[in-house]
């Protein structure tokens, strides 16, 4: 793995940090495998780059849903080595996805260290405000399945109202592609024996949710797409001249 020369690395201490993990917690992965290797710099100083964040935060959210080492290694194995930051985040949001539905009590302590990060009284408001944290006492009430993803909103350079009335969209759109999909599973199985019902839900579970998210995604980069294709021809100068050497979409120039 190597670093993108117009990126910004990172040293050891500071992808610790940004992953919320101790330098020896870096170390023990790299050892085991589980890490690249940094790019050694001048000096001999080891650097980072967003790879080896997000990889290190994939790895981090399989031991949190209870994955061995072992697992996590046969996991890894089974990614392309050349996956981006944005492929690793998207593998992480899979595992994610299973986490358990559990509300718990904690600590403010507790809370940053579940978080991986000190947390101001606004980055609480905020996670209370998307209803992931709920103030009792001096506890917290927290919803373990939705704390990670909350956390990293935090950092989102969008306004508090963008990320709720996202959340409210995709919610909406959830609740209905699942209604849906479970009127027409249960047409399907109507006669049915309950086991053989059971059964088939079980294994169609992991493939809905993998066929939703691909979709999903797939569906997204599209509109991304078309909306920068949109904003560069309108901020490409009208009756202008094309750049030296370039057609026509779709028409090669010369």
């Amino acid at each position: 793995m190597t670093t993108d020369p117009g990126e910004p690395t990172l040293t050891i201490d500071e992808l610790a940090a940004r992953a919320g993990v101790t330098v020896r917690t870096v170390r023990f992965y790299g050892t085991k495998g589980l890490l690249p290797p940094p790019v050694i710099g001048p000096r001999r100083v080891g650097h980072y780059g967003r790879e080896h964040l997000a990889r290190l935060e994939l790895i981090e959210e399989m031991q949190h849903q209870g994955m061995t080492l072992a697992a996590i290694e046969r996991h890894l194995r089974q990614l392309p080595a050349d996956l981006g930051p944005h492929d690793l985040a998207i593998h992480r949001a899979v595992v994610a996805s299973w986490a358990p539905d559990t509300v718990e009590t904690v600590s403010r302590a507790e809370l940053e260290r579940r978080a991986g990060r000190r947390l101001a009284g606004e980055d609480v408001d905020r996670l209370a405000a998307m209803n992931v944290v709920t103030r009792d006492g001096e506890s917290y009430r927290v919803d373990c399945g939705l704390l990670r993803l909350a956390v990293r909103l935090l950092d989102v350079p969008l306004s508090q109202e963008t990320i709720l009335a996202a959340r409210t969209v995709l919610t909406g759109h959830a609740r209905a592609a699942a209604h849906e999909l479970s009127d027409l599973l249960r047409q399907a199985v109507a006669e049915r024996d309950t086991r053989d019902v059971k059964s088939l839900s079980a294994h169609m579970h992991p493939l809905v949710v993998q066929a939703l998210l691909t979709t999903f995604q797939r569906s997204l980069k599209e509109e991304l797409r078309q909306w920068l294709d949109g904003a560069a021809d309108r901020e490409a100068p009208s009756g202008g001249t094309a750049a030296p050497g370039a057609g026509s979409r779709g028409t090669p120039s010369g």
